[in-house]
């Protein structure tokens, strides 16, 4: 069962539509992603590189680039220290570069996901003290790791935090107290005390805001300054995308300028990624970055070490990242055969034990590989619809990762029983964690215990821009929408429903007859459309709703069903022609 909602925001539609030159459909697609007024539009449909927020207005900005440039003049070691997912390793990769281009004495550590865990922990620190380390930089983590930022402080260190995660906090007299870790600088837009414009930028874009700053605070020739910031825009992009940001604001600007460089010069460590997975840069698009560039730069750090994204970021020329890319490549083929196991596991674990009855599903698989908790969380919170945490059994204890849903904070929850955790962190909707394996039934009980969440909370809601006819949804309407794009969280390709669409005829269609087209009529038109979903679930419905005999005569071409549908449009290039393809996603 599905919940229906139709968009219903308000504007002057026509008046968008004559001063932007787009159809008031497309005005309307605009408004629906929280873009309220013309010159937000302006912003949405024309914003460039010009119009990124000023680093300067982070909190503590200024300072990190200070601490970074002075430690630089007296030749001190500096050691980035990043995280072993997509926006870890660009961020850390950024950082590293940039520092080097400008003349610092500086390295790299990437925790090893099973030996180290995330972000900071006290072997990282002393190792750096021990190796004359005077400055340690965080990437995409350190604004949790209090203690071990107090035994850096004490060894002598100073410590500059760039990170983009929650800020970990307490309740003080009914009040949400924020805990800072006593770093020199803290450079975190989701402080409450910074005042960035946009807060939900990636920590590569955080890494991107600081280079970005010191490139312009120091003297390097304005064509090497612009070719690094050409590919940390690059870079900024595809951890964006990989870190589910939101496609908005700020966001949308650094995909689209990330995107444009990716199609006309993407840096080598990019440019053999495409090539290995037979993407043309000219049609590299938000969904590779998410789907398959993303996921092979995952790989490394999931079921080995990260050094070899990083390795294959830092390739000078081509020729040399494509070896590297191709073992990417070939991890994350055996990841995905590994996931599968593991989402299937996961599933048995949940029937068996009758976890579905649980409004937040806490699951144990000993030993499944702790790299993979994420992934299997995020199947199986789409599977049943609920807030998952996969928990793995480590060298140390128990790690787990969570996925959650739109209508539960997964950290504000954490935060709730954070005594049942060695160590957490994350957002609203994802997180990580470390815990004793005997606490294991007592975190489940809890969670579920201190759940607010209500039945209607778990109904899948389907988001309506436009109830459109199919009629409308022509070759030119199809060509504004990519005006939209890069497509995302937040900026989802529009969603459009008409009711009773007559299904008459269909074919099956892929080497498993897994995905169909059918024949459509309406208005006593007829229409091709297209079906990518769960083929097994429409035949059911089809039965249950028309009778055991529905399939067979849909696919004999015997068929007249009225079904109300929700349907995407785009265009498909095949054989050098480009048509209108309608894809239909819900149905009822």
């Amino acid at each position: 069962m599905e919940k229906w909602f139709v968009a219903a925001k308000k504007a002057d539609f026509e008046e968008w539509g004559r001063r932007f030159g787009i159809s008031p459909i497309t005005a309307r697609l605009i408004r629906n992603r929280e873009v309220c007024t013309p010159e937000e539009v302006e912003k949405y449909l024309n914003g460039s590189f010009l119009d990124l927020y000023p680093p300067e207005l982070m909190a503590d900005m200024e300072d990190a680039a200070a601490i970074l440039e002075e430690q630089m003049r007296l030749g001190n070691k500096i050691r980035v220290i990043g995280d072993y997912d997509v926006d870890g390793i660009t961020a850390a990769h950024i950082l590293t570069k940039g520092l080097r281009a400008l003349g610092a004495v500086v390295d790299t550590v990437i925790p090893h996901r099973i030996r180290d865990g995330y972000g900071l922990n006290e072997q990282l620190i002393e190792e750096a003290a021990s190796q004359g380390v005077k400055t340690i930089l965080t990437c995409d983590n350190g604004i949790a790791a209090t203690s071990q930022i107090e035994l850096a402080v004490g060894r002598g260190m100073t410590v500059v935090v760039t990170d983009h995660h929650e800020v970990p906090f307490e309740e003080r007299d009914g009040e949400r107290v924020e805990i800072l870790p006593p770093a020199a600088a803290i450079v975190d837009p989701k402080r409450k005390d910074c005042t960035y414009p946009y807060k939900n930028i990636c920590g590569a874009a955080v890494a991107y805001k600081l280079m970005e700053l010191l490139l312009r605070r120091m003297q390097l020739e304005p064509e090497e300054k612009q070719k690094l910031l050409d590919e940390f825009i690059q870079l900024a992009a595809v951890a964006t995308v990989c870190d589910v940001c939101e496609l908005l604001d700020e966001n949308r600007i650094l995909v689209k300028e990330g995107l444009k460089r990716l199609r006309s010069n993407p840096c080598p460590g990019m440019k053999a990624l495409m090539e290995i997975n037979k993407i043309e840069p000219a049609d590299v698009s938000a969904y590779h970055l998410g789907f398959i560039i993303g996921p092979c730069l995952n790989a490394t750090g999931r079921l080995d070490t990260a050094k070899r994204a990083l390795e294959l970021l830092a390739a000078g020329e081509v020729r040399t990242a494509v070896s590297l890319a191709g073992e990417l490549k070939e991890m994350n083929d055996s990841r995905k055969t590994m996931t599968l196991a593991g989402v299937e596991a996961a599933s048995a674990c949940v029937e068996e034990q009758q976890l579905d009855k649980d409004r937040v599903l806490v699951i144990f698989l000993p030993d499944c590989h702790e790299s993979l908790a994420g992934i299997i969380a995020g199947r199986i919170r789409e599977k049943y619809g609920k807030p998952a945490f996969v928990l793995t059994r480590g060298e140390e204890g128990v790690k787990g990762s969570g996925r959650s849903i739109e209508s539960y904070h997964m950290y504000e929850a954490m935060s709730a029983c954070k005594e049942l955790f060695t160590k957490f962190g994350g957002h609203k909707m994802a997180a990580g964690l470390s815990m004793k394996e005997e606490d294991i039934p007592l975190l489940r009980q809890t969670l579920n215990t201190q759940c607010s969440l209500t039945e209607e909370d778990f109904i899948p809601r389907v988001h309506i821009d436009i109830p459109m006819p199919l009629a409308y949804a022509d070759k030119n309407l199809a060509e504004e929408l990519t005006l939209l794009e890069p497509f995302g969280t937040a900026n989802a390709k529009p969603l459009f429903a008409c009711k009773d669409v007559v299904f008459q005829a269909g074919v099956k269609m892929g080497t498993k007859g897994s995905c169909a087209r059918y024949r459509v009529l309406q208005d006593n038109r007829s229409y091709s459309l297209v079906y990518f979903g769960n083929l097994d679930k429409f035949h059911a419905f089809l039965t249950e709703k028309f009778g055991h005999n529905a399939v067979e005569n849909l696919y004999a071409g015997s068929a007249g069903f009225p079904i109300s549908i929700t349907y995407q449009l785009g265009l498909h290039t095949y054989m050098g022609r480009t048509e209108v393809q309608l894809t239909m996603i819900n149905y009822c």
